[in-house]
């Protein structure tokens, strides 16, 4: 299952980004972004382990399908293997679904990575520690994909993951903020 379709001649079709990103420069360190090839969560696992610990998730629940109301939730400090245990765990719905965002943030190396609905990575400080993981995993520097006309799924058959992801920390909860709307 896949989180994102976008419209051909031929009608729906999943929305599968190649394994590209691009360093922004801006602000202080600048930003990477890329796509998150195929949505596949050990990507994004393999990111996380750029990061030093402890670290931190935000999920960010916008279209919430009755699990929990739509807000942010900030996950306790978690070592390594609790992150790595987490993104195993709920790897199928993190693919499959695209009610939320989720964000990991290590305060030790100020940097934080950001996974969004559209399978988008965002990569904030520790710019060489990420590049170099990306390129680890087969990633290339490059132009990125567009979907152009896309749908979302907030799939029924992910609602009793989501519940379960939900109380898998306790986490701390608070409002949306403007930029976090669809």
């Amino acid at each position: 299952m896949h989180k994102l379709s976008y419209q051909t001649e031929e009608g729906w079709v999943a929305f599968v980004a190649p394994a590209r990103y691009r360093v922004e420069p801006g602000q202080g360190a600048g930003r990477v972004r890329g796509h998150l090839h195929a949505g596949d969560p050990a990507d994004f696992e393999g990111l996380l382990a750029s990061l030093s610990g402890p670290v931190m998730l935000l999920y960010v629940l916008h279209t919430p399908r009755g699990e929990a109301a739509p807000g942010r939730y900030q996950s306790p400090e978690l070592d390594a293997g609790a992150v790595r245990a987490f993104v195993r765990k709920f790897g199928d719905f993190l693919r499959s679904d695209a009610r939320f965002d989720i964000w990991a943030h290590s305060p030790a190396d100020g940097a934080t990575v950001v996974w969004d609905r559209h399978d988008d990575i965002y990569l904030y400080g520790a710019t060489e520690r990420f590049v170099a993981a990306l390129q680890g995993m087969g990633y290339q520097e490059g132009a990125l994909a567009r979907a152009g006309a896309h749908k979302h799924h907030y799939r029924q058959e992910c609602d009793v993951m989501a519940r379960a992801l939900i109380g898998e920390f306790d986490w701390v909860y608070s409002p949306l903020r403007d930029e976090d709307e669809q």
